[in-house]
């Protein structure tokens, strides 16, 4: 019994180890499973940080194989490492993750071969990758495909972009991109499917986008630009709806790729052809009916014309809002009648409710004083919304040349019928200081200095002073003129002046100045009185003189009246506009000097075609002297020269006595027209040619009866000095001893 008692205890302390012995062993198990830290070894740059943000691997998680497999994918596809592997050191305290990196080196340089239409820079500005940077497999790869971008939008479809590594001491590194650019691929041919009313050779001609032509190295003709292709497909289905197809679809272009060449099939759907119907108004009409259809011009249309229906209603909504009702909307009712292929449209109205300028904001003017800006407006606050007005009140603004930029922003006031417009200016200087020299057929050499400032303390007054002297004058002028005085928009002027003039036959010394006012008569017309006092010395006169000139001094007590319309989009090199004046100056209110003059001019400027303009101008007079005065030679009129008939000498068209002395004329008539065209519009240069015609005829002597004419051509650059002319004038039927033409140069203001 003792022995089976003796046996029990034995099993009992072998159960028990055995226990202890297997808990102790799962203790131990455990703590080698699980991760005790996690480290990374081998990099130089890239912080570890950096690194152990992509793992799922941390401290304290059990020890996952498969888990270590994603992190070491995670780490090499940051694109960083060359080389990514792991070691597990394992301790009774827990395992030891230890994530070993081989750094990629560091780029030196980023070069690139093979390339000519693009050069290095316009490359360097679309890659994103750069000196100093890591080498990135990815980025690299992705690099390519923008440089392939590049030349594709330049139409090199073949282009084939590979790379390069060149290893450098210190893991550095040299990347090359080697471009094999292929040739250029041009159109070939641009196909139309589904045109019969129009051939292909019409619809080509509506376009930009054109097949490759003969000069396509000039002309870059068979380029493709999908931008300028899409305002293609715009401009076609415009012509369809504009030519009575209202139906019409033209189809996304095809475009296909083939070896060197691009083809391009369009297709359209022209359907039927419809010709226009009846045209109604219907809704809310501010005039009788019979007057509001009066700006409705679709119906004089044979066919629909989309244009002009848009045109109608920009027409309408204009008078609408000239009346105040800034928010009428007019909309167009198309019908079509399939059986008679005919159109009829209505115009809906509905003017809502008017609308008033609550309040008129003006920012941007840092200079130029908020008055002196609001006094130009047309528009007021409290009033009914003009349409009309506001766009005038932003052509005045830009006729003043303070302003870069005029911008219009209307907002929502405080109700539904009120407005608050924002006007927004951006302003330039108004200021010049200028110091030169030049050459002009009538001064020769000169030399010239002048101050002006076309806003004087941000007041809007005008304010110059220039001296010039040169070869055959000397002249010294100062010039103020207040544009609003008393705060109505009456002006006035001070001009003070001394000159000397050598003329081919005498000497004149004058000294002189003028007070003068002006008032706006009608729209873009202002009347001016000025009175003028001039004291001239008259010397060295040479036997070959007019007989109109007296040696000694000569007084000239005048007053002028002018009045001048105006409607020139800008002062200097305007595009569009005309100008027009006529002067009556009565010389003799005392002095010895009298007579009357009436001048009369005209100029016309007009846009032509792809930036060009057009100028017609024309100028004439007549000069009588009063009894007991007497009429000097250098009032009378003389033509020739850069501000008249161009190819001629200055004052050289005239009429004369004895057979070669000039008198100058009682009378004169000039023509003139140019043709001007942008060279570098941003500078302001332009081209022109252009043909003169004048004359000038006496009662005595002996004239040339009929025009004088010539034509030439030229360059003309608005300077920040002002306008700078250099012109040839070639004279048509020259007489003995005149020549055929000659070169002029000038700097100050044309016509």
């Amino acid at each position: 019994m003792k022995n089976d008692k003796r046996m029990q205890k034995c099993g009992m302390l072998m159960i028990i180890l055995v226990l202890l012995t297997g808990n102790i062993a799962v203790a131990q198990t455990e703590a080698t499973a699980l991760i005790g830290q996690v480290q990374v070894q081998g990099n130089q740059r890239i912080e570890d940080d950096a690194i152990l943000r992509v793992t799922r691997s941390k401290a304290g998680d059990a020890l996952d194989e498969a888990l270590l497999s994603e992190d070491l994918e995670a780490i090499y596809n940051m694109g960083w490492f060359d080389d990514v592997r792991v070691e597990v050191d394992k301790s009774p305290e827990g395992n030891t993750v230890i994530f070993i990196v081989q750094e990629k080196p560091t780029l030196r340089e980023i070069q690139f071969s093979g390339n000519t239409a693009v050069d290095d820079e316009k490359l360097k500005e679309n890659v994103d990758i750069s000196s100093g940077s890591i080498l990135n497999i990815f980025k690299v790869r992705r690099n390519i495909k923008i440089i392939e971008s590049l030349y594709k939008d330049k139409n090199y479809h073949n282009v084939k972009v590979s790379y390069k590594i060149d290893p450098l001491e210190n893991n550095q590194a040299n990347l090359a991109f080697e471009i094999e650019e292929g040739k250029k691929v041009r159109i070939k041919t641009i196909t139309f499917d589904g045109n019969s009313a129009y051939d292909s050779k019409t619809l080509k001609k509506l376009m930009e986008t054109d097949e490759k032509g003969f000069f396509s190295w000039l002309t870059s003709s068979g380029d493709l630009n999908r931008e300028e292709l899409q305002q293609d497909i715009y401009q076609l289905t415009a012509f369809y709806h504009n030519n009575g197809y209202a139906e019409a679809r033209v189809g996304e272009p095809e475009i296909e790729y083939r070896g060197e060449w691009i083809y391009i099939l369009i297709k359209i759907n022209e359907g039927p052809r419809f010709k226009m119907g009846q045209v109604d108004l219907a809704g809310d009409f501010i005039v009788p009916e019979e007057e509001l259809i009066t700006h409705v011009k679709v119906d004089e249309e044979p066919y629909y014309n989309r244009d002009a229906i848009r045109q109608d209603v920009l027409a309408l909504t204009d008078i609408y809002a000239d009346k105040g009702y800034a928010h009428a909307d007019v909309f167009p009712e198309i019908k079509t009648d399939p059986e008679s292929l005919t159109i009829d449209i209505t115009f809906h109205i509905a003017k809502n409710d008017p609308v008033y300028f609550e309040r008129i904001n003006i920012h941007g003017n840092t200079k130029t004083r908020d008055k002196v800006i609001r006094r130009e407006l047309k528009v007021y606050e409290q009033e009914l919304y003009s349409s009309k007005r506001l766009k005038r009140s932003v052509a005045d603004l830009f006729r003043l040349d303070y302003f870069e930029d005029v911008k219009v922003n209307p907002r929502k006031g405080s109700a539904e019928d009120q407005m608050i417009l924002d006007i927004e200016v951006v302003e330039k200087p108004t200021g010049t200081f200028t110091f030169g020299g030049g050459y002009s057929a009538v001064d020769k050499l000169y030399v010239m200095a002048s101050v002006s400032e076309r806003n004087f303390l941000g007041r809007g007054q005008i304010l110059e002073l220039a001296v010039q002297t040169g070869g055959t004058s000397r002249q010294y002028t100062f010039g103020f003129t207040e544009p609003w005085l008393f705060d109505i928009p009456l002006s006035a002027g001070v001009d003070a002046y001394k000159m000397e003039r050598d003329y081919d036959n005498y000497d004149r010394e004058s000294t002189g100045g003028a007070l003068r006012f002006g008032y706006p008569l009608f729209d873009y017309t202002r009347g001016y009185v000025k009175y003028a006092y001039d004291r001239s010395d008259i010397t060295d006169i040479s036997p070959e003189a007019s007989p109109y000139i007296f040696e000694g001094k000569n007084e000239e007590s005048s007053v002028s009246l002018s009045a001048v319309y105006d409607s020139r989009n800008r002062q200097f090199n305007p595009s569009e506009g005309s100008r027009h004046s006529i002067t009556l100056k009565y010389a003799g209110l005392g002095g010895n000097i009298g007579f009357a003059k009436v001048t009369a001019e005209t100029g016309w400027y007009f846009p032509l075609f792809w930036g060009t303009v057009g100028f017609l101008h024309a100028e004439g007079g007549f000069i009588e002297e009063n009894s007991n005065k007497f009429l000097p030679d250098y009032e009378r009129f003389y033509l020739g020269g850069i501000n008249s008939v161009r190819g001629f000498d200055w004052r050289d068209i005239s009429p004369v006595i004895n057979e070669d002395i000039e008198i100058g004329g009682t009378e004169f008539l000039q023509f003139n027209v140019e043709f001007l065209f942008p060279i570098i519009k941003e500078s302001g240069l332009v081209g022109l040619v252009f043909y003169d015609a004048g004359n000038a005829w006496a009662d005595e002597g002996e004239s040339v009866s009929g025009l004088r004419d010539s034509y030439g051509f030229g360059i003309r650059w608005y300077s920040p000095m002002g306008p700078l002319r250099l012109e040839r004038g070639y004279i048509i039927d020259p007489l003995p001893g005149e020549g055929s033409g000659r070169w002029e140069f000038s700097m100050g203001g044309s016509f």
